[in-house]
């Protein structure tokens, strides 16, 4: 506990927002400019180097030195391909660094810098303290800092590395809409929102995410999230700048893409319009003297520019859905849409998404600008134990964004999910694994992240190995796995020998590992595209390891050698089809594995120690 405040900064991609309890409400802080929310821009000039108004002030002027939508790049890799896709459209230069991270290149003061960024999402990070330190006459070291749902480990790591940089103790890292749903349930004074079901539609400037939330007896229980961490009005920018360019090219047959300053001015201007055409039907597009002397103009309608991002809007609605698909409701149960981030103003995204919702009505009574750092003060006052009881009375329940596992088990390539995705958190589960080869005395346990069947298409979080296993013919040891993830989301990983009693554990940290944005994107895109692939090659390697594990169990020497033949034959029998058919379809695999279930169950009438033997057997190759 501190006699300073602690904040809530809600770290954009577009722009930043710095909030506090105080006086029993939550106060977002003004800057020097006397504005609520401070441009996520840094600029390096002869003069020195300004953050905030003054870096987004100066941007037409000094396009290669002012750097914006950073958080673009934090915790991704320069070789993927949204890294690559953005290059383009920025007129500063970003290169590749050690371990394949970008690291955005400047000149200042007569010498060439390079950033990583972290870097310089720290010097924003540094600009928000500043703004409250001014505000509240003292030292801030702690702080809640915001972060789209499905922002993956590299990213929340990255962030909590800037902060750190920042002089800041990161006490958490929270998701930007279960934050903004902190601000609402907070707004609404809790009563109102007591056993709803809250979905907040967070369209910002970078990403776009969704979250169920449930509401009741002041928790507020994350059900389920979606979100792709490049999609936002950074996008929609984009393709209208890439209209005037064809236009530009068009009339005057000049190609305007390989001059910085020109497509700075256009993007700035395009940014304009476009927040015009939120309460107006047809903008102009206008800037003098944009290539070589030439002067250039041209009208946009709102219907031309919803045309031109319709994809963009409609992915955003598939979001939704598989939000709602993952929480298993039905979108009339939905009780509240509240609307996040600066991109929910856009006409053509508000009718989208009250269509989806057949005519119901949007939440808009809370600032889309300012709810997630008003959520993410709230949170920072209850951690920093200064609140009142209102506010620690508050209980925050999060969810795994993708599944947990292991991979081998007895195929060896195949992952063994043990956390599904949107597995409420904090949470404790168990796995049970065995040996792959006789008297085996030692097993590697991987741990993955991922959607995917095979350990191959998800991502490796970790490793250890377990020794001491005792001597045993495969299949036949027993070694519980847990996987114990706290409320920080702290992921814990014990094994233990029921026999030996040996154990080892791994500590992974949600924050720790190296995947990209299109990575995590990608994982859950292919698992919906690949679906029938995953399913065929999960029902083909389960009658496999099925009939493994019944070769495993025909050497207990309880067993009579004629049961013996006759298990090791139908398990042979079994894997010989697999062998020949390598295109069955699910409908005669499942047949088969049925035929080697009535088969094994017929043999098994053994009794051991008072406990039906088919009994154990059976829950071992996880049958009842």
């Amino acid at each position: 506990m501190t006699n300073a405040p602690a904040i809530g900064i809600d770290l954009g991609t577009t722009n930043s927002c710095v909030a506090v309890w105080q006086n029993n409400r939550v106060e977002i802080i003004v800057n020097d400019q006397g504005n609520r929310i401070t441009p996520s821009c840094v600029a390096f000039t002869e003069d020195g180097r300004f953050v905030g108004d003054g870096a987004k002030n100066q941007i037409d002027k000094n396009p290669t030195n002012t750097l914006f939508a950073i958080k673009r790049l934090i915790g991704r890799r320069f070789s993927d391909t949204s890294v690559q896709n953005d290059i383009k459209h920025w007129p500063f230069k970003v290169v590749v660094g050690t371990h394949d991270r970008p690291k955005i290149v400047v000149n200042y003061r007569d010498a060439e810098k390079e950033f990583y960024a972290e870097e310089i999402s720290s010097m924003v990070l540094v600009k928000m303290k500043e703004i409250a330190e001014t505000y509240l006459g003292c030292t801030i070291n702690n702080t809640v800092i915001t972060v789209p749902a499905y922002f993956n480990d590299s990213q929340r790591q990255a962030t909590k590395n800037a902060g750190s940089i920042a002089g800041l103790n990161v006490m958490r890292i929270i998701d930007e809409p279960t934050a903004a749903a902190i601000a609402y349930g907070f707004d609404k004074i809790i009563e109102e929102t007591e056993g709803k079901q809250v979905l907040i539609f967070d369209l910002g400037g970078g990403t776009c995410d969704v979250s169920l939330l449930s509401i009741r007896n002041n928790n507020f229980v994350v059900r389920a999230t979606a979100g792709d961490t490049h999609l936002g009005g950074e996008d929609f920018d984009d393709r209208l700048v890439d209209h005037c360019i064809q236009e530009f090219k068009k009339k005057y047959n000049k190609d305007i893409t390989g001059n910085a300053r020109s497509l700075r001015r256009l993007k700035t201007e395009c940014e304009r319009a476009k927040r015009t055409l939120s309460f107006s039907v047809r903008e102009t597009i206008e800037v003098s003297y944009l290539y070589d002397g030439i002067d250039f103009s041209t009208r946009i309608s709102r219907a031309r520019f919803e045309e031109l991002n319709i994809d963009l809007f409609t992915k955003c609605m598939e979001l939704v859905g598989k939000c709602l698909s993952d929480a298993k409701i039905d979108k009339e149960m939905v009780d509240v849409v509240v609307l996040v981030g600066g991109s929910t103003r856009i006409p053509k995204v508000q009718q989208l998404l009250q269509d989806f919702f057949q005519g119901k009505e949007l939440f808009k009574g809370i600032n889309p600008d300012e709810a997630v750092a008003s959520g993410a003060a709230i949170q920072a006052v209850n951690l920093n134990g200064q609140s009142n009881n209102e506010v620690q009375n508050l209980v925050l329940v999060d969810v795994t964004p993708l599944s947990l596992g292991i991979g081998g088990g007895t195929g060896g390539c195949r992952m063994e999910i043990v956390v599904p995705r949107n597995t409420p958190i904090p949470t404790k589960k168990q796995y049970v694994l065995t040996t792959i080869v006789d008297n085996q005395t030692s097993v590697k346990i991987p741990i993955y992240e991922g959607e995917r069947a095979e350990t191959k298409d998800n991502n490796m979080l970790g490793m250890f190995v377990l020794d001491g296993i005792n001597r045993a013919p495969k299949g036949i040891p027993r070694i519980d796995v847990y996987f114990d993830i706290n409320a920080d989301g702290i992921l814990n990983v014990s094994a233990q020998d029921r026999l030996s009693g040996h154990k080892n554990e791994i500590v992974i940290s949600k924050h720790n590992g190296d995947l990209t944005p299109e990575e995590i994107q990608k994982m859950v895109e292919e698992a919906a595209c690949y679906k029938a692939e995953d399913e065929d090659h999960k029902v083909r390697v389960s009658l496999e390891d099925f009939a493994d594990k019944v070769k495993a169990m025909a050497k207990d020497p309880g067993l009579s050698a004629p049961e013996k033949k006759s298990m090791e034959e139908a398990a042979d029998n079994a894997i010989s089809w697999l062998d020949r058919n390598h295109h069955a379809n699910i409908e005669d695999i499942h047949k088969w594995q049925r035929e080697l279930e009535i088969t094994i169950r017929r043999l098994m009438k053994l009794k051991r120690g008072g406990i039906p033997y088919d009994h154990v057997l059976f829950m071992s190759l996880g049958v009842e």
